[in-house]
């Protein structure tokens, strides 16, 4: 049993509350879109099954939001009590970047969200429209300062250090740093790709129940597009970032790739598909090797090489074991979600699409793949940073803040205990508004949330009672 002092309850700790929290920003930047293109499809071609399928996933779209906001602050907090030292060394860049986010995003969002949810029946469709806009755009800004934040913590730049702190010297370089571009567009993406998959996969749950209707096969018909198109972006994107990540963290590439030293005149190098990195021994056990494709695919060149972790001195190595499997993980779902693309586009091709229950059964079990990717991700990136929090500047056991292992044992068990009890029971309510599947909503639906005494919260917007969905 490994002895776990306060610093690795401090990482402990942090690593919970963010893998529960980028669950619910990642549905909520991917269904604020998904509404812009709902309703701006029902205004344009005033086809009813988009009016539904709009108040359908704006329920559920303001379940999410609550869940996100309220997981969110915790985290802030962390900062001061748990990594005081870090907050102390780069609070100079990171404490105006989160206090942009505030001033832009929050306000956007804090702004449009009540005319988005509560005033259907009070404002014009041009207005609400706009309102829905607008929430979209502050996902999408929220994402942006907080990628910034981060990236910059991973390669950092535009900064200097006086009298033990940072100094921001130039705020362009630190916001658009080496790795910004390809970390925003592969975070965005990835949140597109897990709410496509959590779309696709409502539909499916209701098509294997019987329920067919055109407002259930118009979801899964545009979850399936949105997969087939999103997916390959994706799969672009990543491979520049992993070019990029090579240059500016080449310890965190040569960890994802158990790939520890470079063979004398060795004219190549070998994907490891599968292995057993071991740190102690510094070396990748049980591996299996395609010839060739890890120079093709890291370097774009049959012959290229990369440094090997033996290159770095054993305190500046990321674990390898665990990124080579958190890599490895992320990307073997990416092929099944272009797998599960492929295999719509070619059951749409021969007609199969609304008929096709092991498509159905496919989706189904790839509906919350597209959230474990992104942990895996995410993952990846923070474990292969180590042993840094300002990577090359700022170590992580000089961030952590002076408590003792009894103060963050307790708040740690506290912080699960209560995170599944709350956030549990909003998740089993968030599903449970998906197994009521879309109702009609036009004349003879007078249900307005915004009639019920304009509730100020965001759960408010959920309807009391739910209707269990007639078996077909």
């Amino acid at each position: 049993m490994p002895d776990i002092g306060a610093f690795e309850l401090a990482r402990m700790q942090f690593a919970f509350t963010v893998a529960v929290h980028i669950i619910f920003p990642a549905i909520t930047i991917g269904l604020a879109s998904y509404l812009v293109v709902l309703e701006s499809l029902w205004l344009w071609k005033r086809n009813t099954v988009y009016l539904d399928l709009y108040h359908f996933w704006l329920k559920i779209f303001a379940v999410n939001f609550a869940m996100g906001v309220v997981s969110g602050i915790t985290m802030a907090y962390e900062f001061g009590t748990n990594w005081s030292n870090f907050s102390k060394f780069a609070g100079g860049v990171t404490g105006p970047l989160l206090t942009y986010e505030v001033l832009t995003a929050f306000f956007l969002e804090a702004g449009f969200l009540g005319v988005m949810l509560f005033g259907w029946k009070k404002v014009g469709p041009g207005l609400h429209l706009f309102a829905t806009a607008m929430v979209s755009l502050g996902t999408l800004i929220s994402t942006t300062w907080i990628l910034a934040s981060n990236s910059w913590m991973q390669t950092p730049q535009g900064f200097a250090i006086l009298d033990g702190r940072v100094v921001p010297t130039d705020w362009l370089a630190v916001i658009f740093n080496s790795s910004f571009p390809f970390r925003l567009a592969h975070m965005a993406l990835a949140a597109y790709l897990a709410t496509a998959l959590f779309v696709s996969a409502s539909a499916a749950w209701h098509m294997l129940r019987g329920t067919d209707n055109p407002a259930v096969r118009k979801m899964f018909s545009m979850a399936m597009w949105m997969l087939l198109v999103v997916t390959p972006i994706q799969m672009f994107v990543g491979d520049a970032h992993g070019v990029n990540t090579l240059k500016h963290q080449p310890a965190k590439i040569a960890a994802i790739e158990g790939h520890w030293q470079n063979q004398p005149h060795q004219q190549s190098l070998p994907l490891i598909v599968f292995g057993i990195p071991d740190m102690a021994a510094e070396k990748t056990r049980y591996s299996i090797e395609i010839p060739y494709l890890g120079s093709l695919i890291l370097t774009h060149s049959l012959t290229g090489t990369i440094p090997g972790l033996k290159e770095f001195a054993p305190e500046d190595r990321p674990n390898s074991t665990i990124v080579f499997f958190s890599f490895r993980g992320m990307v073997g779902l990416g092929v099944l979600m272009l797998l599960l693309a492929s295999a719509g586009l070619l059951a749409r091709w021969t007609g199969v699409l609304y008929s096709s229950r092991w498509l159905w059964r496919f989706a189904l079990l790839m509906g919350p793949m597209g959230l474990v990717a992104i942990i895996a991700g995410w993952i990846t990136t923070e474990v292969g940073r180590q042993p840094w929090v300002v990577y090359g500047v700022m170590r992580t056991r000089d961030a952590v803040s002076n408590h003792s292992v009894m103060a963050l044992t307790s708040t740690l068990v506290m912080f699960v205990v209560m995170y599944f009890f709350v956030f549990g029971t909003g998740i089993a309510f968030m599903l449970k508004l998906v197994g009521a599947g879309p109702q009609a909503f036009g004349e003879g639906n007078t249900t307005d949330p915004g009639q019920k005494g304009r509730p100020a919260r965001p759960l408010s917007a959920a309807p009391d009672e739910i209707e269990t969905t007639s078996q077909g």
